[in-house]
């Protein structure tokens, strides 16, 4: 395996499948099925999910509620997805461990270092809900401040689209893939990686992020292996 710890960074969205709204079983199937199969060649796993399917902070904000509101309305939508994702994740086998930014008794424990990184050595696949635990942080944001602390050799962004192109790929048919990109040219040419925040983190950090498409089957145990199917950034 290339790499021996990783975060995945999964949006709420990407729960969804083909609903509007909520969590689709089949997608929760899909990725925890995935995720065994990188558990069971040893790779250790930590997990940060977006709530997008179901709240969101800024669009609350946006129809003129309190940001603040918002945002930990939004952290706790990432605890049910979170939730979720254990709840199927145990089904297939796994032993898992779920942490959270907020600490809420006695769904899980308060996020630590220390609790992370000795459960994923454990064997356990350790999920972080509840964002970095404060208002306007996303869960981009979150997840690398997460795989940082967990000392993750890299931040695995699982999209739909699979990697990072000129342009949105799903718009525009002339737009083209990227194979690797530095910090540096991500932030000159705008593409939308991850929001500015966590992307400082990780090129201050020199955390690698690979972007790729989750939802097709055996995607994961792929970039885990060290094929090229997405998008490295990196120094």
């Amino acid at each position: 395996m290339k790499y021996k710890r990783i975060l995945l960074k999964l949006s709420g969205e990407s729960l969804m499948g083909k609903q509007s709204y909520g969590i689709s079983p089949e997608m929760l199937t899909q990725y925890a099925t995935d995720i065994k199969l990188v558990v069971e060649r040893g790779v250790q796993v930590g997990i940060v999910i977006g709530g997008g399917n179901i709240f969101r902070g800024l669009s609350g904000a946006a129809g003129g509620m309190d940001r603040v509101q918002g945002d930990y309305m939004g952290m706790l939508a990432t605890l049910i997805n979170s939730l979720a994702l254990q709840a199927e994740l145990e089904r297939l086998g796994l032993k898992t461990e779920l942490l959270s930014g907020l600490a809420i008794e006695p769904i899980c424990r308060e996020m630590s270092r220390r609790r992370a990184i000795e459960a994923m050595e454990q064997g356990r696949v350790v999920i972080i809900g509840g964002g970095s635990g404060n208002p306007y942080f996303t869960t981009d944001t979150a997840s690398t401040l997460r795989a940082i602390e967990a000392k993750a050799d890299i931040i695995l962004k699982g999209t739909r689209v699979d990697g990072v192109y000129t342009a949105d790929p799903e718009k525009d048919p002339s737009a083209v893939k990227y194979t690797n990109l530095s910090f540096a040219e991500a932030m000159s040419k705008k593409l939308k990686v991850m929001d500015l925040t966590a992307f400082a983190l990780c090129e201050e950090n020199d955390l690698p992020i690979y972007v790729f498409d989750m939802n097709r089957p055996g995607n994961l145990l792929k970039v885990v292996e060290g094929q090229e199917i997405g998008t490295l950034v990196s120094r």
